[in-house]
């Protein structure tokens, strides 16, 4: 794969690895997520929780404590480097993990999953910077498709992987595999992973460098829109992952083939991934990533206008979010790559910003449509629809009206963008 000259070898570490160190990395939060929906009957269960709809609680508590530690990680590694920075988030995801394990009640574990999600919030945000650090334009976009590419393969197999650990054990189980796997990612990091973020570019930690840091991101129109506008793309995603066990196992009763539903669905965003690596390079993100945000919102449109029933076929259900999930994963390393790409200087700040802001609009829009499950697909279909066309609205108004290219001078450089 082709990529730029200076990011051939990230430190002593070759592309494939660096590709798949990255993927591990970012994958923490889907494993965080994915593992758990087959345990949330047995969580509920175990402390009386009554309302089916609080189960959600647990996946909305992680994604809050996701969203409010990315602030904190970009500057954080902009001024102490990018590994140290790395270390004391996993190290913190690990207490969490560890604090799920032996948690007493409903609500001590919901803190640990706040807890847990604040410390994965720096491998996500870390990760995205280490490859700003690396790759800029197109360049990125390839690399983010390839680790997303690898990244996929966790939610396909994280509910299988669960349901595993539940035939061997109970659910705590589940949080002491977390454990494990940030373990194992802090280990591999920390042993081939070089520092990306030179002593001689690190930024002091003055409210004035700061303020100056935070000015330039939130003042860049491309990150400010594209972010939005994968907040609201990424919040219907969430909003099925949150509902997914109550829809394919109360609502069509697939029990013990739940995990193969969602994994199925899941896989079509390992293919996307691939399609964009090989399309990027050639027609640029703008026209991949336009395209597949009005597949996405066409497809939402079309669940709602063609009056999707209350119980749809299982088959046609599946389509439909197959088509959406295909749609999300042309769009988000390209959205990914867009808002980071004027940002090089800052991309500490800059990924967490969007980390930030993208993952805290998810997780609320995401709450909203998951807390409104009736027992049917329909709150499901309505979100999906409302969610792709104030993101269509939203790229509009920041490419000013204009679609399948940029109308920002960060891009001037790469035509056909």
């Amino acid at each position: 794969m082709p990529h730029s000259a200076s990011a051939g070898r990230s430190g002593d570490v070759r592309f494939g690895e660096f590709v798949a160190l990255m993927a591990l990395l970012m994958a923490l939060t889907a494993l965080s997520i994915d593992i758990m929906l087959v345990a949330l009957p047995d969580i509920a269960a175990s402390f009386g929780v009554v309302r089916e709809n609080d189960r959600q609680l647990v996946i909305t508590a992680y994604m809050l404590g996701f969203a409010v530690g990315q602030p904190f990680h970009g500057p954080l590694s902009d001024r102490f480097g990018r590994k140290p920075v790395l270390a004391a988030g996993l190290v913190i995801f690990a207490i969490g993990s560890l604090g799920a394990v032996f948690a007493p009640s409903f609500t001590t574990l919901l803190a640990a999953r706040a807890l847990q999600g604040f410390g994965a919030a720096a491998p996500r945000v870390v990760a995205i910077a280490i490859v700003r650090d690396r790759f800029v334009g197109r360049d990125m976009a390839r690399v983010m498709s390839f680790v997303m590419m690898i990244f996929i393969i966790v939610p396909i197999i994280a509910p299988a992987l669960g349901e595993g650990i539940l035939r061997l054990g109970t659910w705590p189980w589940v949080f002491g595999a977390l454990f494990l796997a940030a373990v194992a990612a802090f280990a591999w990091s920390m042993l081939r992973l070089r520092e990306t973020r030179a002593a001689e570019d690190r930024l002091p930690l003055s409210p004035a460098a700061l303020g100056h840091a935070f000015h330039k991101v939130v003042t860049t129109r491309a990150t400010v829109g594209y972010t939005a506008a994968m907040g609201l793309l990424f919040g219907g995603l969430l909003s099925y992952v949150g509902s997914a066990q109550q829809i394919f196992v109360d609502v069509y009763g697939l029990g013990a083939l739940f995990p193969v539903a969602f994994g199925a669905i899941a896989g079509v965003m390992a293919l996307a991934s691939l399609v964009n690596a090989r399309l990027v390079g050639r027609v640029g993100m703008h026209r991949v990533s336009h395209v597949a945000l009005i597949g996405y919102a066409l497809t939402g449109l079309a669940m709602a206008l063609l009056g999707f029933p209350e119980h749809p076929p299982l088959l046609g259900l599946g389509l439909f979010m197959a088509a959406i999930f295909f749609c999300f994963g042309l769009i988000a390393p390209n959205f990914n790559a867009m808002a980071m790409e004027p940002l090089g200087h800052v991309a500490g700040m800059g990924s967490s910003f969007v980390g930030f802001f993208s993952t805290g609009l998810a997780a609320v829009v995401g709450w909203i449509v998951g807390q409104s499950f009736d027992g049917t697909v329909r709150p499901l279909t309505i979100g999906f629809t409302v969610l792709g066309l104030l993101a269509l609205l939203t790229v509009l108004l920041t490419e000013r009206g204009t679609l399948m290219r940029s109308t920002h001078a960060a891009h001037a450089a790469q035509p056909g963008e």
